[in-house]
């Protein structure tokens, strides 16, 4: 169990590291907008590869975030719960999200598969969208795999760590 944990780490701080190339990428090409905006030359297509950026950032970084518990969580009803009724109820939430993520992730490859085959495109600079929503549907993927692993955490001894 130890391994499968690392390396689904492993591979949502790859996802996690994409999406930070990816933030640098929409912080320099913004900058770059402003600056060249003053001179009278914007960047064409600044404000949809901004948008697709923002996509795999979005999606890439939501695994590590529950991952590392980052997300609100509302805990003061549970604490008052025992141990077992906790876990539980953590159980049940997960699998729900799981089976949630899941869904969407498939809705989001045929939404992907939809703009592949229509040739769908931006339109300043004509770059294929398909990529962008396949990514956003990997990562919804490696959510439920988190969601997972937070599972078998909670019944292999480690709690919520």
């Amino acid at each position: 169990m130890k391994s499968f944990l690392k390396g689904v780490h492993r591979v949502i701080l790859f996802m996690q590291g994409i999406s930070g190339v990816a933030l640098t990428f929409v912080i320099v090409l913004t900058t770059a907008d402003v600056v060249l905006r003053i001179f009278g030359h914007p960047v064409p297509g600044a404000v949809e590869i901004t948008a697709m950026c923002g996509g795999i950032v979005v999606g890439f970084t939501v695994p590590m975030t529950s991952w590392m518990k980052g997300h609100i969580a509302v805990d003061f009803l549970l604490n008052s719960w025992t141990a077992k009724a906790r876990c539980a109820v953590e159980t049940i939430t997960r699998c729900v999200g799981i089976v949630m993520f899941i869904f969407i992730a498939v809705n989001m490859v045929k939404i992907g598969r939809g703009f592949q085959v229509a040739n769908e495109v931006t339109g300043t600079l004509e770059l294929p969208m398909y990529p962008v929503v396949y990514g956003i549907a990997a990562g919804l993927f490696a959510l439920s795999v988190v969601l997972l692993c937070d599972i078998l955490k909670i019944y292999g001894g480690e709690g919520n760590e």
